[in-house]
């Protein structure tokens, strides 16, 4: 629901929410006590009276509004606490290591399952990189800084007895909406958007070198130890192979003016569909 404020498109908004709420970050939460799942349910409903309340001469009431849902993070571990509910230990946090995730989810839920998993999967990273130009591109400040505050309070040590690793819901949160806005970015490009789609095509295909790069490295470990962790980036390898082409393929109805937007929606739903099939069905056989 939150998604629809920026997001018309239907699909594109049914994978904004499929990414948070099936996503890596959400996922993991699995490791913890399942009021921490709740919690993270309950976030977009919280920036809900910002996002659709005040109007006009009103507006500035949204600031306040907005962080209805940092209170219910605090909140809920002032009260869960002392009722002897530990839902998530103090000690989680988003580390240095964790974001290989970002590009490798394969990768790290096999090493670490415990670690903090962050990131939008594969294919959708096209979506989010059109997501965030957008974003800069409408110069929307308070996004900005509430993402910005969400990472930077994940990052920091706990404190008021607030797990760090929580404070991630909200910048997940608004990565997930901005891949559903570039999603729909993608699916209405025309003639004059063909450079960003293009740059979102090779970034995928940059990604694609790196993960088969690693995956070599995985290879030369001594006596093949490091031979199934290079297989799980070459599967990220492919995922993002498969994502580059999609993207190519839109850069080219783009550049030849072919709108097609049942075949470009048909191209984008199907990719990302497969992605988080994989990815989420090899995360939850992990935890599980």
């Amino acid at each position: 629901m939150l998604s629809r404020r920026w997001v018309s498109a239907f699909w594109a908004s049914f994978f904004a929410g499929a990414i948070y709420g099936f996503g890596p970050f959400a996922l993991g939460l699995a490791n913890f006590h399942p009021t921490a799942g709740l919690l993270a349910a309950t976030i977009p409903w919280l920036f809900c009276p910002a996002t659709f309340g005040p109007k006009a001469r009103w507006q500035w009431v949204s600031w306040p509004l907005s962080a209805l849902p940092f209170l219910a993070i605090l909140l809920f571990f002032q009260v869960s606490i002392p009722c002897r509910l530990f839902a998530v230990w103090t000690q989680a946090k988003l580390h240095l290591g964790d974001l290989l995730g970002l590009i490798a989810p394969f990768y790290l839920a096999q090493r670490n399952i415990t670690a903090t998993l962050v990131g939008v999967y594969h294919i959708p990273i096209a979506s989010l990189l059109m997501g965030f130009s957008m974003l800069l591109a409408a110069r929307r400040l308070g996004i900005i800084t509430i993402f910005a505050l969400g990472i930077v309070l994940a990052c920091c040590r706990s404190f008021l007895s607030v797990s760090p690793v929580m404070w991630l819901t909200i910048p997940v949160l608004c990565c997930s909406i901005l891949v559903g806005a570039g999603m729909q970015g993608l699916a209405s490009a025309g003639f004059a958007d063909r450079r960003w789609v293009l740059a979102a095509a090779i970034i995928m295909g940059v990604l694609a070198i790196v993960t088969l790069l690693l995956a070599t490295k995985c290879y030369q470990i001594f006596a093949g130890l490091g031979r199934g962790y290079a297989k799980l980036f070459i599967y990220s390898a492919e995922m993002y192979i498969f994502g580059a082409i999609a993207v190519a393929i839109i850069f080219f109805m783009a550049r030849a003016k072919l709108r097609i937007a049942a075949l470009r929606w048909a191209i984008l739903c199907s990719a990302m569909a497969v992605d988080i099939f994989l990815v989420a069905t090899f995360i939850v056989d992990r935890i599980l």
